[in-house]
């Protein structure tokens, strides 16, 4: 093929102009995409959606069709009534597929570009047969709880046998992908990247001053959403076994509330028990660059997570020098591949966790090092692979349909 494939990308997980930080993994990496190869992004919205246990409305502002750098997005709302169970993907695309046959007229996409195996991947079969195009999924995370559902999961599993090719963001869910049936040829990893120019060091001392750190304390830092999955509440708990064995430690929580269980109460409930007032600090939500300040500042970044695809916060917290401590789950230990990073342990395991960090606070960790390695994996780097395996599902679809390479 002597052209440049045209993408169409389809994510419902997406930065939106009331949430610009929601999906922003997958808009870095179509971003960069689209720097490569005409590529537009579809992003379903639904008029109604949970947020915790409250439903809301998600705001455009009135914007339907936005750019992005060289991408074009496209919001498409869409009507996701309670209980539609397993027809979730067959309801999405039976809702985007007019205006993807209208959008086609203007952009003549080649390939669709689906972002997590469910709902979008399944709904990006039905939508490839109609369209008569092939199509890729990458895997995110959420496919590991989709699959405990026998109906999802022989669902996601047709999926991945058809899909031109399966991308996951870990081996684990590599592996995922080929126990459903995924081809191993046409199954490969790619993992997120990182903004090295908001995810660097900063000079430790001077970063603790502006944030207002005590200086005669160590520092743990925690980021993500305020949800209980992300485990923040974990680690609060083991503060008083790490004064008692002579670390004093504070943790800060960074982050806002999510789509899970709020996290919020149990953390006070913590707090209140065991006396942490003035221990453990919750600033909310921050900007990327105090973000990374709050990484440069740290002595450990810890994530202890139930479930992660590619946790990105652990891969900027390295880009910032942080030693790591974190549960071995998704890609966690495809970042922190060496203990010159950081330690791993299992997810749950509470004791372990207390040992990890206790090794970690007392360690004297290459910080230059561990920032040289976090930030060696651009977004321009992932998008450059993602754009090579979209390519090929094009040109494999072309040789298989004898089509004339034409624009």
């Amino acid at each position: 093929m002597s052209v440049t494939p045209r993408i169409l990308s389809l994510s419902s997980v997406f930065p939106r102009p009331g949430e610009p930080r929601f999906g922003l993994f997958v808009s870095r990496r179509l971003e960069h995409l689209a720097r490569l190869a005409p590529a537009e992004a579809v992003v379903p919205v639904p008029w109604l959606e949970m947020s915790g246990s409250r439903l809301r409305i998600p705001r455009l502002g009135g914007h339907d069709t936005v750019r992005r750098g060289d991408l074009t997005v496209h919001y498409r709302r869409w009507l996701y009534p309670p209980g539609l169970g397993i027809w979730h993907p067959a309801w999405m695309a039976a809702q985007l597929l007019p205006f993807l046959r209208r959008l086609r007229r203007r952009f003549a996409f080649d390939v669709i570009d689906a972002h997590f195996g469910y709902p979008e991947g399944v709904a990006a079969l039905r939508l490839a047969r109609r369209l008569s195009v092939p199509f890729t999924v990458t895997l995110r995370g959420n496919e590991l709880i989709h699959s405990r559902s026998p109906r999802r999961r022989a669902q996601m599993a047709e999926a991945f046998r058809h899909a031109a090719a399966v991308i996951a963001v870990s081996s684990e869910l590599r592996g995922l992908a080929v126990s459903l049936g995924a081809s191993p040829e046409r199954a490969v990893v790619i993992g997120n990247g990182v903004d090295t120019g908001v995810f660097h060091p900063r000079p430790r001392q001077e970063a603790r001053q502006r944030l207002s750190m005590d200086p005669s304390r160590l520092h743990i830092l925690s980021a993500g959403w305020l949800v209980m999955e992300k485990g923040h509440h974990r680690i609060a708990a083991l503060l008083p076994r790490l004064h008692a064995a002579g670390l004093q430690a504070d943790l800060w929580i960074v982050g806002a509330p999510g789509r899970g269980d709020d996290a919020r109460p149990e953390i006070a409930r913590i707090v209140s028990a065991h006396g942490l007032q003035g221990h453990v600090h919750m600033p909310g939500a921050v900007a990327p660059e105090t973000l990374a300040e709050y990484m440069s500042a740290c002595d450990v970044f810890c994530l202890a997570s139930s479930r992660e695809g590619w946790p990105n916060v652990v891969q900027e917290a390295l880009a910032c020098g942080a030693p790591v401590v974190a549960t071995r789950v998704g890609a966690a230990a495809d970042l922190v591949a060496a203990e010159e990073f950081g330690f791993l342990v299992p997810p749950g395991d509470g004791e372990a966790l207390q040992a990890a960090l206790d090794r970690a606070l007392r360690n004297r960790f290459d910080r230059e090092r561990i920032a040289r390695y976090g930030g060696s994996r651009s977004w321009a780097r992932v998008a450059a692979e993602a754009f090579q395996v979209l390519g090929a599902a094009v040109r494999q679809r072309q040789s298989h349909t004898g089509e004339a390479d034409s624009p």
